[in-house]
């Protein structure tokens, strides 16, 4: 058909190429809605206010928290000397010295209170006598009974730390009883230190060290690597380090600090370090309990949360399946039982899973088993709903074909619906069955068991972000893996896989390819 046949119809026929109003305008005025509405919704909910009152420092260290740790030295002031400490449970172990913290020793002397000397028992009457020797006097009173008179404080001589340089990447802290030097690159800033009392600059701070009034805490920003706080009876640092500190061995281990090498031999062919067991078992040992990341633990609740996911919508799929019979209209004729049976369904699916898991957790305690019951409530009205309505769309030429040959309806079911509806029903659990690997997760929260109590309990904290990010790395591989098992036997049921036209294409013989490519040319 050519341009001036075209032309012809349309004027004969104007109205079929007259495009209304609304369908020449509903892409742009479609755009200008979205537009308008996004705007609406960044006004109610306040999204400009609530991105600039927004901590993003704060923000940036917890994301630094996930990747790295921190050692900090805590090194106070003292009258001529340094002493120089590490948090209760330190990554370094209990005798930690990094290389990063040079101290500076020499002998000291200084004033300690002796201990004083025991209260002697004296004879009231002899003590209360004019000519006893000792008696108290007025110039000499006598102690109290029972208290020792105070000792004289003694002089002691000893080594100790009288200046201190931490490290922390391109900057640097020099330390000493009353003078604190700080330099990041080629700026350095010295503060005069009056113990218990001011922290003076000598020089105006640079915009990476913030002292809020003047004489209070000084805080030094060495970018990722580290920061510091300058105080009036102490200096505080905190060195990053990129990784998970101690995430094999920890600190109790035998097998802790030592290179790779020298593990796996001690493994291999080492004596044994424990007479009861071989180093192979004391290193999965220490590995399993390891104290700051619980590994024997956390994978506990990692399958323990599989499990719940699992359990639960497996009995789920079993309940669901007879029910959405009942449901169905046209395989339950009775319109009461489709409509209890619909009715249960929706009050099951209407409670949120995580309402379920309260209720199951205040009835049963925290555990698998309220975990496992949410499930079970929750995805027994979805997949019932899903299972009903999968088979209120069946083709009904199958029964009324198993029917026309005398079946029973136990038969006509079997044979003419079953086959239609479970490769769908199956799908359907499989897809509830990894959405709940999720789920399970964020019920354990509320006391539900599995990984998603003990996630709840590493954030709280408030400092064990790695550990949160270990957790939630253990998820994701846990979904992904299950995503794929879930997918690929989805596909496997839904005849895509194995039983698809391509590959019985591919089977076919040569002669029928050359048949059907001829029959396709001759058609």
């Amino acid at each position: 058909m050519n341009a001036d046949a075209i032309d012809d119809i349309a004027a004969r026929h104007p109205d079929a190429f007259r495009r209304s109003l609304w369908k020449r305008y509903a892409v742009p005025i479609g755009i200008l809605l979205c537009i308008l509405y996004t705007f609406y919704c960044a006004w109610f909910f306040s999204i400009a206010t609530v991105l600039e009152k927004a901590n993003w420092n704060l923000a940036g260290a917890y994301l630094a928290d996930w990747v790295s740790y921190e050692i900090r030295p805590d090194i106070q002031f003292k009258d001529s000397y340094l002493t120089i400490d590490y948090s209760r449970f330190s990554k370094l172990g209990s005798n930690p010295d990094p290389d990063w913290v040079v101290k500076q020793m020499a002998v000291i002397e200084r004033q300690v209170e002796a201990a004083p000397a025991p209260a002697i028992a004296t004879n009231k009457s002899s003590q209360d006598s004019f000519m006893a020797p000792g008696a108290p006097t007025a110039e000499n009173p006598a102690a109290p009974l029972g208290q020792s008179a105070p000792a004289a404080p003694e002089t002691v001589r000893e080594n100790a730390v009288v200046a201190a340089t931490v490290t922390l990447g391109n900057g640097r802290i020099a330390i000493t009883p009353n003078l604190v030097a700080v330099t990041r690159g080629a700026e350095s800033v010295i503060f005069d230190i009056a113990k218990d009392s001011s922290v003076t600059p000598r020089t105006p701070l640079p915009d990476w060290i913030e002292q809020r009034r003047p004489g209070s805490t000084a805080y030094v920003s060495f970018g990722f690597l580290g920061r510091a706080e300058v105080q009036n009876d102490e200096v505080v640092a905190w060195r990053r380090f990129f990784g998970w500190a101690n995430f094999v061995f920890d600190t109790n281990s035998p097998f802790w600090g030592k290179p790779f090498g020298e593990v796996a031999s001690l493994i291999v062919s080492g004596t044994r370090i424990d007479p009861s067991r071989s180093n192979a078992a004391l290193a999965w040992h220490n590995i399993l309990n390891n104290a700051e990341w619980q590994h024997g633990d956390v994978w506990l609740k990692l399958l323990q949360t599989i499990v719940m996911a699992f359990v639960g919508t497996v009995l789920a799929s079993i309940v669901a399946f007879p029910l959405a019979f009942l449901a169905a209209r046209n395989v339950t004729p009775s319109r009461i039982a489709n409509q209890v049976t619909k009715g249960f369904f929706d009050f099951l699916r209407s409670v949120d899973m995580l309402i379920w898991a309260l209720f199951f957790t205040r009835g049963f305690g925290p555990g698998p088993l309220a975990g496992m019951s949410a499930i079970f409530f929750t995805d027994t009205g979805t997949l019932g709903k899903l299972y009903s309505e999968a088979l209120e769309n069946i083709d009904d030429k199958q029964r009324e074909g198993i029917r026309s040959v005398g079946a029973t309806p136990a038969m006509v079911q079997r044979y003419g619906v079953l086959p239609q509806v479970l490769p769908v029903f199956l799908s359907q659990s499989l897809y509830f069955w990894e959405s709940n690997t999720r789920s399970a997760t964020i019920i354990g929260a509320v006391g539900a068991g599995g990984i998603g109590l003990k996630l709840w309990e590493a954030m709280r904290t408030n400092t064990n972000w790695a550990n949160v990010f270990y957790m939630v790395v253990l998820i994701l591989v846990v979904v992904f893996i299950f995503d794929n098992i879930s997918s690929f036997l989805r596909r496997k049921l839904m005849g895509t896989v194995g039983n698809g036209n391509d590959e019985r294409r591919e089977r076919a013989p040569a002669g029928g390819s050359d048949r059907l490519r001829g029959s396709s040319a001759a058609s």
